[in-house]
């Protein structure tokens, strides 16, 4: 039976186990949208993960919907990534960086120009986001006219070409948690009468799109997804079906060959049962490896990767407070807890400061 704690090459991805850093924001670049020398630190602290996803990375400077978010899209941030993927790989380390569009989640006070922020809809979303005043309500967006769609998806693709040139070995495409791809996928959302939205295939389009731009750029070896089927967050409605949208969306990505889907089941970051989905009819569609995503316990994870039913999982916020996740899962220890005060913007202070185990004592 595999193992939790097995290498397992992916794609053309080598890891030395299947514990995934899941992508998680934390509001810390530094001007510019550069990844500081704390990420750098952040992320070599955990290199001993199979695979780090990056904090979600903004592909464009339209993509940006949160105070200090980081962006893949110029050259200054191309070598701030640059010093993160050296430090991650030195410590012998995997590390795809997550490309990220917001969408209608985001504040004119982020967008060039004070424009209002872009989506399939002009519907507004209910829902906060983190701006230079604080907290505030995300402003109304613009509906993106239909010829605007193909700068948007080559944004992508410029993004993923950044991401390999600052060393990276490979890249998910954030598809999830109701931001831009959600938007265009959700009929919840998507309120479009042009080749983009109405029936299910036109609302997978921009999808397939953005995921052919992406794959032209890294090969599908080096690319994932993120998918959350029923995911409540950011006023990401149900979809009507979401079953037979995801299959189909799913099923339309073989030709491209990826190396993972990442799924988070469930409610990001809250219920696993928040809404009723067929997993494993899921993943009959895609011929790549399985990652799930959200709440796993080490058991669980154990468990999952022994039957077969996932080949990776991915764990989040137990990566924020345990930068030795992999050695505390294996050794059963004990788990610290992280300092919610300091999740989202600040300095090294529940960031960096986290201690690992102590070395174990020579027999």
């Amino acid at each position: 039976m595999p193992s939790l704690f097995d290498p397992i090459r992916v794609g053309e991805i080598d890891l030395a186990n299947r514990i995934v850093m899941a992508p998680l924001t934390r509001n810390r670049a530094g001007p510019g949208q550069v990844p500081s020398a704390l990420a750098v630190e952040y992320y070599r602290q955990r290199a001993s993960a199979g695979l780090i996803v990056t904090e979600a990375t903004q592909v464009c400077p339209q993509g940006q919907g949160y105070l200090d978010t980081p962006g893949i899209h110029n050259a200054e941030q191309v070598a701030g990534w640059r010093r993160v993927t050296d430090a991650v790989h030195a410590a012998g380390g995997r590390i795809v960086a997550q490309l990220w569009h917001v969408g209608r989640i985001s504040h004119v006070s982020l967008q060039p120009g004070g424009q209002a922020p872009v989506s399939s809809t002009s519907r507004p979303a209910q829902v906060k986001t983190l701006t230079p005043n604080g907290r505030e309500m995300v402003s109304p967006p613009r509906a993106l006219r239909t010829e605007e769609i193909a700068g948007v998806i080559a944004a992508y693709g410029q993004a993923a070409r950044c991401a390999m040139d600052a060393g990276f070995d490979g890249v998910e495409v954030h598809g999830a948690n109701g931001y831009l791809i959600e938007q265009f996928l959700r009929d919840s959302i998507n309120d479009r009468d042009d080749d983009y939205g109405g029936p299910i295939e036109n609302r997978v389009r921009f999808l397939l799109e953005v995921m052919q731009a992406v794959v032209a750029e890294c090969g599908g070896g080096r690319t994932g997804l993120r998918l959350s089927p029923v995911t409540p967050a950011n006023d990401a409605g149900q979809d009507s079906d979401p079953q037979a949208l995801y299959e189909f969306a799913v099923a339309q990505l073989a030709p491209l060959k990826l190396a993972f889907l990442e799924v988070v089941e469930g409610a990001t970051g809250g219920a696993r049962d928040f809404a009723p989905f067929d997993y494993a009819a899921l993943r009959r569609r895609f011929a790549g490896h399985w990652m799930v995503n959200n709440g796993y316990q080490r058991q669980m994870a154990m468990d999952i990767v022994a039957r077969g039913d996932a080949d990776l999982v991915s764990f989040g916020r137990p990566f924020i407070a345990n930068p030795d996740l992999v050695r505390r899962l294996r050794e059963d220890a004990a788990l610290a807890a992280f300092d919610k005060s300091t999740l989202y913007g600040g300095g090294a202070r529940g960031y960096i400061d986290y201690p690992a185990l102590e070395p174990t004592a020579p027999a």
